[in-house]
Order: structure tokens, then sequence, then C-alpha cells
């Protein structure tokens, strides 16, 4: 794969942070790493967590204000919602947390900075572990988004989805290989001072380390 100059989005969770780094490893050049602050209950908690990144590989920080969401969407992630459900992320109750066409509108928006910038590529995190109650985050959706990125830009932007074929475990081992203070990132749908260890994203993000073998960092409420 050809270097590219790329944007990154990257929320501060687990997955992003990895594919940022990712970028880096495989030699491209990560001229920005754009945040959306879309009125989530845990975007306090994440977004300081890719600045974080961002900076450790010298990449500018951009945060893109899209709180019009928190207020014409519904949908229990957002601080006009409801309470965070808990359980395994694949329950059915999980799809209560899905903003709606969420990656639709933020890709949308990160084409048109990346090529504002004259980026070539634009990277996403979205995994096969996000497909079961995520629909923008499936290939079915992420491959006709990228057609139409490409088709709709001068630069012919490549979305690049390093890990859609990859579960959060092998995303977890990756980070590994890459040195990622895994400490430094941000799951929990509730956004409170801990980890609740309870909502689907925590226990995503516990059996991701519990299955790659790798030391989990986080400290939980329970």
């Amino acid at each position: 794969m050809s270097s590219k100059k790329v944007v990154v989005l990257v929320s501060g969770g687990m997955d992003s942070v990895v594919a940022l780094h990712d970028a880096i490893a495989a030699g491209h050049d990560v001229v920005a790493a754009v945040s959306f602050d879309y009125g989530s209950k845990h975007n306090h908690r994440e977004i300081p967590f890719a600045k974080i990144h961002a900076d450790l590989v010298g990449a500018g920080h951009r945060v893109i204000d899209l709180i019009f969401m928190d207020e014409l969407f519904e949908s229990d992630l957002l601080k006009s919602g409801g309470d965070i459900p808990e359980g395994h992320y694949e329950q059915e109750n999980m799809k209560q947390t899905v903003v709606p066409f969420r990656n639709g509108i933020m890709l949308s928006i990160a084409a048109g900075f990346a090529e504002s910038i004259e980026a070539e590529g634009l990277v996403i995190a979205a995994h096969s572990g996000d497909h079961a109650i995520y629909p923008d985050c499936r290939e079915d959706f992420m491959k006709p988004m990228g057609d139409a990125i490409q088709a709709g830009t001068y630069v012919n932007l490549e979305l690049m989805r390093p890990f859609i074929a990859l579960r959060k475990e092998d995303i977890a081992a990756r980070g590994a290989e890459l040195g990622v203070d895994f400490s430094q990132t941000w799951s929990c749908y509730k956004g409170l001072d801990l980890h609740c260890g309870k909502c689907g994203t925590c226990v995503e993000r516990k059996e991701a380390f519990a299955i790659a073998g790798i030391s989990d960092p986080t400290e939980y409420e329970t």
C-alpha cells in the first residue's frame, strides 16, 4: 500500500486511537486527527484522549461541533436521551445507543475537510464487532459511502477502513504491537469518572483485552 496524506477520525476510544497509530506505522502522513462533539454522554471523556494521541504523533487535532445531533436525533447515547443500557454489546437493547446515520454525517463532513486540506485518504476504525448493532459501521454501508466520497471529490479521496474485517480483540492486539497506552483511551458510554464496567462498550472492552491475552489497564467501577 502506497503512502498517503490522510485524515484520521479519532474519537479517543481504543479502536480509533489504534487506527491513528496504525496509519503512522503504515507510513502515511497524518495531516489531521478529527474528533466530533455531537452531544454524547461520553464525548467530554473521549475527546481529551484523542488530543493526547494526536499530539503524540504530531498530527493537528480538530474538534468539530455537531451539537445539532443531540438536539434533533433520538438515541440514549446522547445527553438528551435516556439511560445507557447495560449488558452484552450484541444484545437487542444496545440498539438504544445507535445515533441515526452518525457515521454518514461524520464521514461527509470529514471528507469535505480532507479535500480542503488536500488529503488523499480518510481513515475510519469501523470493525466487524460493531456490525451486529450499528448499521453505519458495516461494509455494505462503508463501501458505497467510500464510492460516494471518491466520486464526489476532485482528489478521488479514498475511504480507508483498515479494521473492517477485524474484531475488537484483533485491534487490541494490534495496539499492543504498536505500544499504544490503552489507559489513555476511553470507551464507557456513561461518561462518568470511571468506566462503569457494565454498559455494552465496557463489556466489549473487557472481552477484547481478555481474548487478546492483554492486561487491561482500565479502572472499572465494577
